[in-house]
């Protein structure tokens, strides 16, 4: 029932009739199983099990060979959220980029496209910056390694000693020179990876509008549904061979 939930975010009454229960029964085993999920299975395989950047050499993808060092690629989504009844919250969750309410999060991949950081999720009108800087990814790098970002993350003031940063060039003129085009394009083709893995997470339905009810388990929905996603088909078919290399 849960699962279903997570996946095809079938309205309760439809649960209740499949299952023959009442509403309220399908609300309390959705949240009872949503806290147990997140226990057994996020926080026990996912939380503070990231890997170093030497295991991640064992498996690198060939358009990650100019950042043989990077431990993380990271980036934002925004998950859209049903408008709050109390006009602060409205603010808050009120997403300039997106122009609608909204919860944010870090999704932070592996070179190989495996997911091996998910954030708990911040009101809309949250900088990159500042969820790179509170939500806690950081503590995770030690000196030597790299991260791959998007302009958005201007966190080099943030880095530990001898943690490098990676983000595209800034247009500064006209236009780009030969040599930030190729930088560009060298970097997008190692990000996509992390964008890939989002759309495995939005995937899951409910992910789609969290609606009020739903709003205080938000973070652990997301985290629930990243997880999950780990559970499927690798994401980059050419370290296939190598995914469970020790």
């Amino acid at each position: 029932m849960t699962c279903m939930k997570l996946k095809l975010n079938p309205i309760h009454k439809d649960l209740a009739l499949r299952f023959e229960c009442s509403v309220a029964t399908v609300s309390n085993i959705v949240i009872t199983w949503l806290h147990v999920m997140h226990v057994c299975l996020y926080k026990k395989f996912l939380e503070n099990q990231i890997p170093t950047r030497h295991k991640n050499k064992t498996c690198m993808p060939s358009s990650f060979s100019p950042f043989m060092n990077c431990k993380m690629v990271i980036d934002c989504t925004e998950i859209y959220t049903e408008v709050p009844s109390q006009l602060d919250k409205q603010k808050y969750t009120y997403s300039s980029y997106k122009h609608r309410n909204t919860l944010k999060g870090l999704v932070g991949v592996a070179p190989n496209g495996t997911i091996t950081f998910l954030s708990n999720l911040y009101v809309g009108n949250t900088s990159d910056k500042n969820i790179g800087k509170h939500c806690g990814v950081l503590t995770s790098f030690l000196a030597g390694d790299l991260i791959l970002a998007d302009k958005g993350f201007l966190i080099q003031d943030l880095l530990p000693p001898g943690v490098l940063l990676n983000i595209p060039p800034f247009l500064m003129k006209a236009q780009f020179s030969p040599e930030e085009a190729r930088q560009t394009v060298t970097i997008a083709r190692a990000r996509i990876h992390v964008e890939r893995a989002i759309r495995r997470i939005k995937e899951y339905k409910i992910l789609q509008l969290i609606p009020q009810n739903l709003r205080p388990y938000s973070s652990m929905i997301f985290q629930v549904c990243g997880f999950l996603t780990t559970l499927n088909y690798p994401l980059i078919k050419e370290v296939e061979d190598r995914y469970f290399c020790e």
